[in-house]
């Protein structure tokens, strides 16, 4: 039961960073691989405030929400006139510096990591900022200014030319992204007990983006199932110790041939959605029912 208990946390804490990503990525069409470093920012902060400075673990997580953010800004202001492939590799760098730093501040323990930090994050503390991980995902990509970064992930010069701020927008997503990332980290570090740069690679950066990109691009509860999925999947194969990570590959890379768009591609499992979805259906259905028609005439 404890076994379970903790791989759904760590479905839970990597949830957070992933709804992060997906507004960023999904939503504003920014792809981002420095998000393991917004998770280390949130991670130390929130490791200080409760291990150095004895101060509640609420107070650890806001701590580490506003640092990624603020961080977030700066970044933002360096990179996101940057286009194309140049923001993805300035992202990059930025969490390989976040680690090279982290690697020589002794203080926070350094190469060597930090390890006895206190054991705050519970089941139910996650489960609760993962609902309000959602709702504020939800409501942000259905306000105005979701739209807005639909519009801007869609085609930024026709956004641009209709009156919306894209790069404020894009701002808007980085700042939110970067904070939700930052709350996974103050979760982590004060679950597991222990916390080295190397835990907040690109690799996990990478992690993060293949489950955005494996739910679906555009779609809340494709970042849900596919974090659901990709966490628990090598917990399922840990038997086969050897071979568990082949297979976790072998599953990816299955899905994104069999289903470029994701697994939930954009739908949403909403009832809005459903109809929507069904509706697109019945039009497929009659369109190419339609030209069945005009090919038998043809033939005629």
């Amino acid at each position: 039961m404890e076994y379970i208990q903790g791989i759904a946390i760590l479905i839970g804490i990597n949830l957070i960073a992933v709804l992060g990503l997906s507004i960023l990525t999904g939503f504003t069409g920014l792809f981002s691989f420095g998000h393991g470093g917004f998770m280390a920012i949130g991670a130390y902060i929130s490791a200080i405030v409760t291990a150095r400075l004895h101060l509640p673990f609420a107070l650890a997580i806001i701590a580490g929400a506003v640092s990624a953010g603020l961080v977030s800004i700066f970044i933002g202001r360096l990179t996101l006139k940057l286009k194309g492939d140049y923001f993805c590799i300035a992202t990059m760098g930025f969490g390989e510096a976040v680690r090279v730093i982290l690697n020589n501040i002794d203080y926070v323990g350094g190469a060597r990591g930090w390890e006895s930090l206190p054991q705050l994050t519970s089941i139910w503390v996650v489960l609760g900022l993962d609902i309000a991980a959602v709702i504020v995902a939800w409501n942000l990509i259905n306000s105005r200014h979701g739209r807005n970064l639909v519009a801007v992930r869609e085609e930024e010069l026709a956004a641009q030319m209709a009156g919306i701020d894209v790069y404020r927008h894009k701002m808007i997503a980085l700042v939110v992204s970067a904070a939700m990332a930052g709350i996974a980290g103050a979760l982590m570090a004060n679950y597991i007990q222990f916390i080295r740069p190397t835990m907040f690679n690109m690799a996990k950066s990478t992690d993060l983006t293949i489950m955005v990109i494996f739910g679906g691009l555009g779609s809340i509860s494709g970042s849900i199932v596919g974090t659901f999925l990709l966490v628990s999947l090598p917990e399922l194969f840990r038997n086969f110790a050897q071979w568990r990570l082949v297979i976790y590959g072998l599953a990816v890379i299955v899905i994104m041939v069999g289903r470029p768009k994701g697994v939930m591609g954009g739908f949403e499992l909403t009832p809005s959605g459903i109809r929507k979805s069904m509706a697109a259906r019945r039009a497929r259905l009659a369109l190419e029912a339609e030209a069945r028609a005009l090919e038998r005439e043809d033939l005629a």
